[in-house]
């Protein structure tokens, strides 16, 4: 069982998580909608995805075309495992 939170305290967090709301809000920017700029990023990274799909798949087949592995076509392509 939790132990009970003095309405001081309470009140003392809700003040310091209005705070932080308003900082964050400030370094977003006024009048910026931070769920539209969520949406937008994620659209984004399915694009990164799917490009970084795409080129894994041709790495692939380039491998193949070569007969060598994937890991040296990276090599040669001087890839690096966090690209």
């Amino acid at each position: 069982m939790h132990a009970p939170i003095s309405a001081k305290k309470q009140e003392a967090r809700i003040a310091a998580l209005q705070a932080e709301v308003e900082s964050l809000q400030k370094e977003l920017g006024e009048n910026k909608d931070a769920e539209a700029i969520t949406k937008k990023h994620i659209k984004l990274l399915h694009c990164y995805n799917e490009a970084k799909d795409a080129t894994q798949l041709l790495i692939g087949k380039l491998a193949t075309l070569k007969e060598t592995t994937v890991r040296q076509i990276h090599d040669e392509l001087d890839l690096r495992d966090s690209d």
